[in-house]
């Protein structure tokens, strides 16, 4: 799993319309990147795993998925040392301090609740390419 632009996102949501919405806005940025959509930690946690040499640039991960959840397996990542350093933005319908809180302890590069707009999607967008691509 090589990119073609060597900027690889990994957009992990169990919401097929919560994916395409995350797409459609770094589409929108005129971003030239490549996009794996994955739908549970589980497969987050194996493709990474699997992967020699060349991760994700950024990945974007929901909290509440079925199975492992988000926060497992942001601990699982930052835990090893082949891709602790990938930047993780958690993008989630959580409002909660507490998933806030955990998030950042474990090692979350930013915490974003999933807006009501589309213009804000393009702009937490706008602001990923910025911060770590």
């Amino acid at each position: 799993m090589k990119p073609k632009t060597g900027n690889l996102i990994f957009i992990v949501d169990d919401d097929p319309d919560d994916r395409q919405i995350i797409l459609d806005a770094f589409v929108k940025n005129n971003a030239e990147l490549d996009f794996v959509f994955v739908d549970s930690a589980e497969d987050l946690l194996h493709r990474l795993h699997i992967m020699e040499s060349e991760f994700p640039n950024l990945i974007i991960l929901d909290l509440n998925m079925p199975g492992i959840m988000g926060l497992q397996a942001l601990k699982e990542i930052r835990s090893n040392k082949k891709f602790s350093q990938i930047p993780i933005v958690i993008l989630t319908t959580s409002t909660l301090n507490n998933d806030r809180k955990i998030s950042y302890e474990l090692g979350a590069s930013c915490f974003l609740t999933k807006p009501d707009s589309f213009s804000t999607m393009i702009a937490y967008a706008n602001a990923m390419i910025t911060l770590w691509l």
